[in-house]
């Protein structure tokens, strides 16, 4: 079994941009799990809200994509592609976030093409979903 990889040795993203902390589970082309550990310092929560930081919800769905684009990117099949959203449906935000939380993100790619896929998602928090929704991805050189 191979290392899991580190986050930003797959995704162009970069702080304060890069939501994944750390992949825990990965099978290429078909899923992965990582962890995205929020400390307080984050970039938005002094402005949402003063007084209750609380993790914007598009947020949660972009930490989810990241995740997504891991599992796509891993794949032989993509390599030197760059998944793009192409859409996000049934979007759900069922718990509160906040400093100090740790977010258990969770991806299961569908359809795929040489083109664009499609994957569904979750964010945990404590074993109990945060976040749910559908992402539409194209591919794109990257």
């Amino acid at each position: 079994m191979s290392p899991l990889p580190a986050p930003a040795a797959v995704l162009p993203h970069r702080p304060p941009f890069l939501f994944v902390d750390e992949v825990i589970a990965l099978e290429p082309g078909v899923s992965g799990r990582g962890l995205w550990h929020l400390d307080g310092d984050e970039w938005f929560f002094s402005g949402h809200f003063p007084g209750r930081p609380t993790l914007p919800g598009v947020l949660m769905c972009e930490a989810i994509a990241q995740m997504g684009a891991i599992a796509v990117l891993t794949d032989p099949r993509f390599a030197g592609k760059l998944p793009l959203f192409g859409g996000l449906d049934s979007a759900r935000f069922r718990r509160q976030v906040g400093p100090g939380d740790t977010l258990e993100l969770q991806v299961e790619l569908g359809r795929m093409s040489a083109r664009a896929g499609k994957g569904v998602g979750r964010a945990m928090l404590a074993g109990k979903a945060a976040c749910e929704c559908e992402l539409m991805f194209v591919l794109v050189d990257g």
